[in-house]
């Protein structure tokens, strides 16, 4: 009766016999959503850890991602100076050969006009040598 009576004052008994505003169903129903929300918390810490993780793995990647990157910019920076330089270099000798190519002409004609006058100058002597 007296359990009726608390009852009405919205005051219940737990087992030790302590009073409680809560009804032994509720309190309860109580503790259980403590634990799932203690158990959901742990889970979300642990879901923190991995992301976090994860996000950390994700920015060292991204920085060797970058640093390869600016690896191949380099490389392909110093294949472009080297085809330039192989097209100066191809000029320097396509010139050094005109140039040689000319002073060969030149030395032909050179050649050429210095057999004429030593034919020239042959016959002078035999010349010279016949009317003695």
């Amino acid at each position: 009766m007296a359990e009726a009576a608390l009852s009405r004052a919205s005051l219940y008994l737990d087992d030790l016999s302590q009073p409680r505003l809560l009804p032994p169903q509720a309190r309860s129903d109580s503790r259980n959503l403590q634990q799932h929300c203690r158990e959901f918390m742990d889970d979300v810490e642990q879901f923190e850890k991995v992301v976090g993780g994860l996000g950390e793995m994700m920015n060292n990647l991204a920085k060797v991602v970058e640093s390869e990157k600016m690896k191949a910019i380099g490389v392909r920076s110093q294949l472009a100076s080297a085809a330039k330089q192989r097209t100066a270099q191809q000029q320097k000798l396509q010139a050094l050969i005109a140039e040689k190519k000319s002073q060969l002409e030149r030395y032909q004609v050179q050649y050429e006009a210095l057999l004429k006058v030593e034919a020239e100058q042959q016959e002078f002597i035999e010349q010279f040598v016949m009317q003695k």
